[in-house]
């Protein structure tokens, strides 16, 4: 069998490639931590800064549904749903970006959420990390 990221010759079994640390089964998964390490991993090789990048909106009767729940106050439900989505978002794009360079893990994971427009009611969500080959310890 051999690595999908450099070609080495791997054996049948193993879960990461013993030259460059890449995962090789999916039942490892990609991990995405906000710490600078993992434990259990040791850190073989850093390929970069990665990000992903969502702008969300809602539509007019979202707005006008959070108008409403502004008035009576508490927790806007009609944004929960869209900024949880934008996380995710945002999140899966850095994740690509990080696949695209070889990398089984993003480490240092932080989230920002800014407003853009003067009153256009966009937020944009940012999920920027470090990508890298974790390889076990």
């Amino acid at each position: 069998m051999k690595c999908p990221n450099c070609g080495s010759e791997v054996s049948e079994g193993a879960k990461f490639c013993s030259k460059c640390g890449t995962a090789l089964s999916s039942a490892v998964g990609f991990i995405i931590t906000t710490t600078p390490t993992v434990s259990g991993y040791r850190v073989s090789k850093i390929l970069g800064v990665v990000t992903g990048l969502t702008p969300r909106t809602r539509g007019l009767l979202g707005k006008f549904i959070a108008g409403i729940e502004t008035m009576l106050g508490g927790e806007v439900t009609a944004f929960t749903t869209e900024l949880e989505k934008a996380r995710n978002e945002a999140m899966e794009r850095m994740k690509s970006k990080a696949l695209a360079l070889g990398a089984n893990a993003v480490i240092g994971l932080d989230m920002e959420t800014s407003d853009i427009g003067l009153g256009a009611g966009v937020v944009v969500i940012s999920a920027t990390g470090t990508a890298v080959i974790l390889e076990p310890e």
